[in-house]
């Protein structure tokens, strides 16, 4: 058996006592080593990356934004000098304060007059501490990315006196060269525009309105029986808009369009004369009219985006030749209908826009609608892909709505619907 004893592998139980003690002598805690931690590092991250992020958080048309943004400035060192520069970016000045808190900080920093790229200002010289004409071209020179000048003009102007001194314009002239201006006269000076339209050459975007401009014609010392003559404005337009109670002249169109003969492809008229009986009135509207039947015949071929308040009968035979329209809107579609049969039902349009009453009917839309491409592939007649309607006085109610929802749900033409003005012109003129 002894064999057998030998190779158990598992030998006899025996109970062990075992105690475990965790406390730690007084007397060697002095000999434990402590090692420190390391600092973990923060990578710093580039102020290129931080501008872009908040660039695609900056929102110009979200009412708190600026406060936003303001707050962004304070949080530390990294994110001051980017947030200050979308601040920036948008700058308006109406009152002395505004030009001596801007010269204020741009003295600091240049970077902060780099970051401008629109300005909307006003000029005023009845009101007190009014922003002066030549405050106002001194931060035009101090910004010289500069491209959008958003300009309103108020006051009166002594008969034969220039609506800027030849100072102003000189210090103008030595700024940036922007290409797209708003200028809205309320002023009495008719020639204030063409003083302006000599500053910057480079214009590819040009919306007026208030007081209809008049040429300014130079001034001639020669006995020559014959009148001076005005050069043509010099620059080619993309977009011209027209904001005017009382149409300027056809003559002055032909020298503001002059050189834009293949280049005009947009035309947005914001108002017309009102309805009202009065001689002088009803004068205007036709004036208007010609105006209008004027631009189209002139730039039937390049034009693609038109806007008009509404559409007569007589301007919707006009737009029988405006063959490359692909964006069309009317504020009162009451005879939109007539206007989309002249198109060829909807022809190469591919976004419309009109508003409509309880009244207005519908039937020319929806034919547009029916016409287009569908999900079957079908042969259309229109390549419409979006309509906008703005609705007023009961139109929520008007019985063919639900005819236009269902027509362009099933051809695959998306539908927008408000009731805002401002948002229906936003979403068809590209307004921000």
């Amino acid at each position: 058996m002894g064999f057998f004893r030998f190779l158990d592998l598992y030998p006899p139980n025996s109970e062990i006592q075992v105690s475990f003690d965790l406390t730690v002598p007084q007397s060697s805690l002095h000999s434990l080593s402590i090692t420190p931690k390391s600092c973990s590092y923060s990578p710093i991250i580039p102020p290129e990356i931080i501008l872009t992020i908040m660039d695609a958080a900056y929102d110009e048309s979200e009412p708190n934004n600026k406060a936003v943004f303001r707050n962004f400035a304070l949080v530390c060192k990294a994110w001051s000098l980017p947030a200050q520069k979308l601040l920036f970016r948008h700058l308006i000045l109406n009152s002395e304060s505004d030009y001596l808190a801007f010269h204020s900080a741009v003295s600091r920093t240049r970077l902060l007059g780099d970051a401008v790229r629109s300005i909307r200002a006003s000029l005023d010289p009845n009101q007190p501490c009014g922003l002066a004409q030549r405050d106002f071209a001194t931060v035009v020179t101090l910004c010289p990315n500069l491209d959008r000048l958003d300009l309103s003009l108020y006051g009166s102007v002594s008969s034969g006196e220039s609506a800027f001194d030849d100072s102003v314009i000189e210090l103008l002239k030595s700024g940036p060269q922007i290409s797209s201006l708003r200028f809205t006269n309320w002023s009495d000076n008719r020639h204030a525009l063409t003083q302006l339209l000599g500053v910057w050459t480079t214009l590819k975007s040009l919306v007026i309105g208030g007081t209809p401009p008049e040429l300014l014609l130079p001034s001639s010392r020669s006995p020559s029986p014959s009148p001076p003559s005005l050069e043509p404005f010099p620059c080619s337009l993309e977009k011209l808009g027209l904001n005017f109670q009382s149409s300027p002249s056809i003559d002055f169109f032909r020298w503001l369009l002059h050189h834009s003969s293949e280049t005009l492809h947009t035309l947005e008229f914001e108002r017309e004369p009102s309805s009202s009986s009065s001689p002088s009135t009803a004068a205007s509207a036709s004036t208007s009219q010609a105006v209008l039947h004027h631009l189209l015949h002139a730039h039937h071929t390049t034009l693609t985006t038109l806007a008009l308040p509404s559409c007569s009968r007589a301007t919707a035979r006009v737009l029988e030749k405006c063959t490359n329209l692909k964006r069309f809107s009317v504020e009162d579609g009451r005879d939109l209908g007539v206007a989309l049969s002249r198109l060829g039902g909807g022809g190469t349009l591919e976004y419309l826009g009109f508003g409509m009453d309880k009244e207005v009917g519908l039937q020319g839309v929806l034919d547009a609608v029916k016409a287009s491409r569908d999900d079957l592939g079908c042969d259309s007649t229109s390549s419409l892909k979006e309509v906008t309607v703005n609705l007023w006085d009961g139109a929520k109610l008007h019985r063919q709505l639900p005819s236009l929802k269902m027509a362009c749900a099933l051809r695959g033409v998306r539908l927008e619907i408000t009731d805002n003005v401002k948002v229906f012109r936003g979403v068809m003129r590209d307004e921000h």
